[in-house]
């Protein structure tokens, strides 16, 4: 199964994401979940990389495992809520079609510096 956990901010804002763990839904390489999941990830990275007020650190430590920290500045608000809705939506819209295959967690916190 694939876990999913999303911190968001007093704003709302994606702060942090862990995905973890594999959905086994279909034989490796064919399994429509993990890829769904993957390619919700590896979005919110290219596009949040490219902005200036916005900072992401994180790491893919192994096939399965995927992690993003993010800070902002100011400026950068709008922008991180529109990819943050979009990869929270997304991963939703997964769990709700393959509730056996993948669970989503959201979590608010204060995070400092916000």
């Amino acid at each position: 199964m694939i876990l999913a956990e999303l911190y968001l901010d007093e704003n709302n804002l994606l702060r942090y994401c862990r995905v973890e763990g594999h959905a086994k839904a279909g034989v490796k390489g064919n399994d429509v979940v993990c890829a769904a999941v993957s390619v919700l990830t590896k979005t919110i990275v290219l596009i949040l990389s490219g902005r200036e007020e916005i900072s992401i650190r994180g790491s893919i430590p192994e096939r399965g495992n995927f992690l993003m920290e993010v800070d902002y500045k100011p400026e950068g608000r709008d922008f991180l809520a529109g990819a943050g809705g979009f990869l929270l939506e997304g991963l939703l819209s997964v769990e709700k079609e393959f509730p056996s295959y993948c669970k989503v967690t959201i979590e608010r916190r204060k995070f400092n510096g916000t």
